[in-house]
């Protein structure tokens, strides 16, 4: 791992504006039935755990060309009931920090590293987890992010296992992932920010930074205008 050489402050932030567009059509159609596949890939799997106490698998959604990728922990009940990611409180809290900077939800691709709901949301287990990483893996590969934002501990640790979300929140990483580098902002889960005022803080702090990273050197900006969502269940 290879930290930043700097973290840009709020003061540094340009306003929240439309990010350009630049992805073609073509590039979204073929990754977005690559993302078909490994969804049914997952489907296939009966062994894999959690899925008999969950109510169905919970696969990643938006933009299949965007440039930033939201990785969270698991699915909580919402997410278990439709079938999409961060779409209970925690969702709704993360819709509004992108729209404070100017992006869309259609903007990004937004997943969790387990794809079933774990009992009474309690955390996945390390073994859980485990089973699960190919999958988060091929995914990461299919939509080729420039930039990986973290939310919370659980996905940090895949990409650092000794990281402390406490002390690299909102710190630029630089980490290498199956041969190629990837650029990695660790953020609280925004279901944390709703038990600490602290927190919601510097979430919102940390949020403020993107436009900064990903019009700045660190990120050549590609988020297309007008993301297509995948998933079978709808709001």
């Amino acid at each position: 791992m290879i930290k930043s050489s700097g973290r840009p402050g709020v003061d540094e932030v340009s306003a929240p504006r439309q990010l350009a567009s630049c992805g073609s059509e073509e590039s979204a159609l073929l990754r977005k039935e690559e993302l078909r596949k490994l969804k049914d890939k997952i489907l296939g799997v009966k062994t894999l755990p959690l899925r008999e106490s969950a109510t169905q698998l919970v696969f990643g959604e938006g933009n299949p060309n965007a440039d930033i990728c939201f990785i969270g922990e698991a699915p909580g009940r919402f997410e278990d009931q439709q079938g999409r990611p961060f779409v209970g409180q925690a969702g709704k809290l993360l819709d509004k920090l992108l729209g404070e900077i100017g992006i869309r939800r259609d903007d990004v691709y937004i997943t969790n590293i387990v794809k079933y709901r774990p009992p009474n949301n309690r955390p996945p287990t390390p073994s859980e987890i485990g089973a699960f990483l190919p999958y988060v893996d091929e995914e990461i590969g299919i939509i080729d992010p420039k930039l990986i934002a973290t939310l919370g501990r659980f996905s940090l640790a895949k990409f650092m296992p000794e990281g402390k979300i406490s002390k690299v929140h909102g710190v630029m990483q630089t980490v290498r992932w199956n041969g190629k580098t990837l650029h990695i902002l660790p953020l609280y889960h925004p279901a944390a920010a709703f038990r600490r005022r602290a927190m919601r803080q510097a979430l919102e702090e940390d949020f403020r930074r993107i436009p900064h990273i990903l019009s700045g050197h660190w990120i050549r900006n590609r988020i297309c205008d007008g993301g297509s969502q995948l998933g079978e269940s709808q709001d």
